[in-house]
């Protein structure tokens, strides 16, 4: 019939021992795995949304904005705080620095404004 296992019934038994053993630590590991997939999940779907847009802080003395940054920025500093939209394109226009990697200038359309704003700007000075 089965002629791979052992004749004897010692041997049978210490195999089905053995072999609910494993089973048992086959089965403590999957249930392991499957409440770490899920507490991985729920982190995922409880995770707080990443804000759009943020600005990077100096030290001191009130913490002055340094930089603005897409909030998907790889390049984000520690010290940074969430900032609206209409924030960053105010900071941007006041002059302070876009980012170089994530182009926050671009994305909020600052550049296509300051190029509309140069001829209109040139044509004033002609005039005056």
């Amino acid at each position: 019939m089965f002629d791979d296992l052992p004749p004897d019934l010692d041997r049978l038994h210490t195999l089905r021992v053995w072999h609910a053993l494993w089973l048992d630590r086959i089965e403590r590991k999957i249930a392991w795995l499957e409440r770490r997939k899920a507490e991985e999940e729920h982190g995922r779907h409880a995770r707080p949304r990443p804000p759009e847009w943020v600005v990077e802080v100096g030290i001191g003395v009130g913490k002055p904005p340094v930089q603005v940054h897409a909030g998907h920025c790889h390049m984000i500093g520690s010290r940074r705080r969430p900032v609206t939209r209409d924030e960053a394109r105010r900071l941007l226009t006041e002059g302070l620095r876009a980012c170089t990697h994530c182009q926050p200038d671009a994305q909020l359309h600052i550049i296509d404004l300051a190029a509309a704003a140069a001829p209109a700007v040139r044509q004033h000075q002609l005039v005056g």
